[in-house]
Order: structure tokens, then C-alpha cells, then sequence
């Protein structure tokens, strides 16, 4: 059992509009189960996201950026990861969202924010408090978003709960020792779970590019460099059967003693 999986790796811009038809047209020339874009995908200014760019580009969920890709969606009949400023009970959330034929199977706003490095997210977004996942052509898909990585917690509440293939959009900055802590995370978030991870990345000038797909042994299926491109693999059940039958993380980990510490 195989998912034909794309990954694009895409510099948004501060348009709106104009990333919304970027996304569209990947879409229609683009073959595969299932795509991903990068965190941010509203936009992306220059100078940085500001509360009132957030504001003026959130949208509720039946806004129309989210209408037009589900829409694309439902018109070549595949799965699509991406992430909106989604207005919501006079917040606004930074939130991955995840559909299949032009319904929306889940949504994940994102737990931990950027307050580090220089950088304060939660001027920008309210938290969330929930997981998310959702089966696609027989996969459970779990979602994240970019800074959680840092967070293996996360990630094993969702391995726990059957989730086969993280997707992470991310809008990953660079800095010192970025890159170097981009790949060991998205490897480790992976490899401790018997998981697939993918994690695609913007190219704009302020983050590193480099998304990547690694299998649940940790290593790199397909990654990329620093231009825009798209990374199309096909994942099976095979690797994930052989990571739980060698590595059985997930088997042999103590939920209830963790809870103690």
C-alpha cells in the first residue's frame, strides 16, 4: 500500500491573492495523493508578519482562500495540507488545515508558538490545545506546525493515537545552527515514533528552505536545497511495519509513568 506524496517548496509572498493562485496553479499541474505547502501560506512579508497583516489577511474557515483550494481539491479528487490565519471566536489562529476531495478532514491550530529567538508569535496568534489527525487513502496523517518540532511531546500523544506520517509545514528562520537543528529534529520526531515526517519549508529570503521527507528510520527519503521545487515520493506501509517490528518505540514507551514526571 503506497501514497504518491508532493511537497512544495514555495516562496510566499505578501499577497494574498497571488500565493492563493501559486497554490492553485501547483495544484493543477501537479500530480499526487496527497500535497503540502509551507507554513504561512496567506503570506509572507518582507519585514516579517505584523498584527495588523494577520488581521487584515485571517479569514473564517469558510473564507475564500480556503473555499478556492477546497474547491481545487474537489475538482482533481486529492488530499491537500496548508496553513491559514483562521479568525475564530475573536481570535486568530495559526492553523494547519487538512482536506481530501474538497472537505476538510481536520484542522490543527498551532500549540506551540515562536517566542523564542528574537521572535513573539503570540503578539500574532492565540494558541491551540488539540491534536489533529485524520486517515488518508488508509494512512493516519498527523499535524504540526514548524516550531513544534522542538516538542517531542506532541508528537508522541500522536504516534500513540496511530499516526503513521507527520506533515509540519513550517516557515523555518534561519540563524545559527538552524539548519543543523532542522535536521535533526525532523529526523528524531520521525525515527522516535516509527514514523514518516514531512516537513516543507518557504524559500524566502528568511528561511532556510530545505524541506524534507524522511522515513521512520531517519533517513532522508528526498530533501531539498534552497530554491523553490517540489518533492514527489511514494510512501509505503512496508517501512513502517519493519521500523515497529525492529525499533518498537511506540510498544515499549510508559505513557502513564511520563505522566508522573
Amino acid at each position: 500500500m503506497k501514497l504518491k506524496l508532493a511537497a512544495h517548496q514555495i516562496n510566499f509572498q505578501s499577497n494574498k491573492k497571488q500565493n492563493l493562485d501559486k497554490i492553485l496553479r501547483v495544484l493543477e499541474k501537479t500530480k499526487a495523493q496527497i500535497h503540502v505547502f509551507p507554513e504561512y501560506s496567506m503570506g509572507t512579508p518582507h519585514n516579517g508578519l505584523t498584527q495588523s497583516f494577520v488581521k487584515e489577511n485571517a479569514e473564517q474557515i469558510s473564507g475564500p482562500f480556503i473555499s478556492k483550494i477546497l474547491e481545487k481539491s474537489r475538482e482533481h479528487q486529492t488530499a491537500v495540507v496548508f496553513t491559514v490565519f483562521l479568525a475564530e471566536n475573536n481570535q486568530i489562529f495559526n492553523t494547519a488545515i487538512l482536506a481530501e476531495n474538497g472537505k476538510i478532514k481536520a484542522t490543527y491550530k498551532k500549540i506551540h508558538l515562536f517566542d523564542a529567538l528574537g521572535h513573539k508569535e503570540s503578539n500574532l496568534f492565540s494558541s491551540g490545545d488539540k491534536i489533529a489527525i485524520a486517515q488518508i487513502q488508509n494512512f493516519t496523517v498527523g499535524l504540526a506546525i514548524c516550531f513544534d518540532l522542538r516538542f517531542p511531546e506532541l508528537f508522541r500523544k500522536m504516534a500513540h493515537k496511530g499516526a503513521e506520517i507527520f506533515i509540519v509545514p513550517s516557515a523555518w528562520y534561519k540563524g545559527k545552527n538552524k539548519n543543523e537543528q532542522w535536521q535533526v529534529l525532523t529526523k528524531t520526531r520521525a525515527h522516535e515514533n516509527n514514523a514518516y515526517l514531512v516537513a516543507t519549508n518557504q524559500t524566502h529570503p528568511q528561511f532556510i528552505g530545505n524541506s524534507i521527507i524522511t522515513s521512520p528510520f531517519a533517513i532522508t527519503i528526498k530533501q531539498a536545497n534552497t530554491q523553490e521545487t517540489t518533492l514527489i515520493v511514494e510512501l509505503d506501509k512496508k517501512s513502517l511495519l519493519e521500523s515497529k517490528n525492529q525499533i518498537p518505540t511506540i510498544k515499549l514507551s510508559k505513557p502513564k509513568l511520563y505522566k508522573i514526571l
